[in-house]
């Protein structure tokens, strides 16, 4: 069976025309940015639809914006959403087909409108606030003081920015001459990096955070349309559990960012940050020259007071020192009377006592002079008893050896000279 052959170019080319008859109304479509890039003055975007509960892709297309359209409209959305198009922003473009035998489809971007794209951001914002408020660090940054004497400082900022020139530069030419120390942790301060690389500054920063006293986030020389990067949930997650102090200084007046929002002070620029952390030491050098002027207010007050009192106390000396002589005086009077009536009743006590000895003394020496004469009678009675003369008249003998008496037999040997006392003399024997 014969079939109508056609070249792809054919095919296309009749695709093309069906396409272009059946679509050919502009259509405002609802999608989100996979990619944004710019190329040539020219947009081109990627469109993806995600699955409601999964956030798989479930729709995807390309879409261009021809650089006539997009210098037109680029600026306008970008000054009402505060930032330019970039993966992940929800849009809402009027688009028509397009359908290129070479190329292939694509959705010709003619319009954006900046609003729905506002409103997402919105919901977006609103969103991670709920979160952070929800796990209860909103507010933690702004429980957190910032020091007296803050003059160590950690800065986030772009090495080369302007900004960060500025802020030193404001450091340093202080009229006040205060000295301060700042670091720099260098980081993206614009882009898809921005979130990334704070958050490395940050920890960074945190594994030596003894040696600050607070944390300055910087931006300079950026557009109001680079702010997007310090809207994300981990990075506001990250300063708000900062145990330091964060100072952010990254966007215009009009501008607030959820990283300004969670930190401990929010100013407007670098050089603001720099003007707030010398006022910081301006207040306290104040506070300390009021201090120093309380002291020596209260010490002159307290001098004088006790001066005046100095004074009362030497006018009231002389009447003082009268009356205590006086009251003294009077209290030696009695006490010199107490001590003669005293010594008097003890003269009185001891010599009756002395008395009452006397009276008693004589018969107790007799009594034991008796006593004693008794007592020596019968030690003399005792002695003559035991005089060995005594012994001697009754017959008995007293036997010596060399001036002992000889009481056992075994004292004495065969040779041996005894001495035999009698009542009248005394025999020399030689033993046998």
């Amino acid at each position: 069976m014969s079939q109508t052959r056609l070249t792809l170019f054919e095919l296309n080319s009749l695709v093309r025309g069906v396409l272009e008859t059946t679509l050919s109304s502009a259509y405002w479509v609802e999608a989100e940015l996979s990619e944004a890039r710019e190329v040539r003055g020219h947009c081109y975007m990627e469109l993806i639809q995600k699955d409601l509960f999964s956030a798989t892709p479930v729709a995807r297309a390309s879409a261009k914006c021809w650089k006539t359209q997009w210098t037109r409209l680029r600026p306008k959305f970008e000054q009402i959403t505060g930032q330019p198009l970039h993966a992940g922003m929800k849009v809402l473009l009027l688009v028509t087909v397009n359908f290129h035998e070479a190329y292939g489809f694509s959705w010709i971007v003619q319009d954006i409108d900046p609003t729905y794209t506002m409103g997402d951001m919105a919901r977006k914002r609103l969103e991670i606030i709920r979160q952070l408020k929800e796990q209860g660090i909103f507010d933690m940054q702004k429980e957190l003081s910032i020091p007296m004497f803050a003059q160590r400082i950690a800065v986030i900022s772009s090495e080369h920015a302007a900004g960060y020139g500025d802020f030193c530069n404001q450091l340093e030419t202080n009229d006040y001459g205060f000295v301060f120390y700042p670091k720099l942790f260098p980081a993206v301060m614009q882009g898809e990096q921005v979130e990334h690389s704070i958050i490395a500054a940050l920890n960074d920063i945190n594994a030596q955070a003894q040696q600050f006293d607070a944390v300055v986030i910087i931006r300079g020389g950026g557009a109001t349309a680079d702010m997007s990067g310090f809207d994300t949930l981990l990075l506001a997650e990250n300063v708000a559990n900062f145990p330091l102090p964060v100072i952010t200084g990254i966007g215009h007046e009009r501008d607030e960012s959820i990283l300004d929002m969670v930190s401990n002070t929010r100013v407007k620029t670098p050089t603001a940050a720099a003007a707030f952390l010398i006022g910081n030491l301006a207040n306290v050098w104040t506070h300390i020259g009021n201090c120093q002027d309380r002291i020596v207010t209260c010490v002159g007050q307290r001098m004088e007071r006790q001066r005046n009192r100095l004074n009362r106390c030497a006018d009231r000396i002389p009447m003082l020192f009268s009356l205590v002589k006086t009251r003294q005086e009077a209290r030696l009077d009695r006490l010199a009377a107490q001590m003669v009536s005293l010594i008097g009743n003890r003269l009185t006590q001891n010599r009756h006592r002395l008395q009452l000895i006397c009276t008693n003394i004589r018969p107790a020496i007799a009594r034991r002079i008796t006593r004693e004469n008794n007592h020596l009678e019968q030690l003399d009675i005792r002695l003559k008893a035991l005089d060995p003369h005594t012994l001697l008249k009754r017959g008995y003998s007293i036997t010596l050896h060399k001036g002992k008496a000889v009481r056992d037999v075994s004292e004495v040997k065969a040779g041996d000279e005894i001495e035999t006392q009698v009542e009248n003399g005394r025999i020399i024997s030689i033993v046998r």
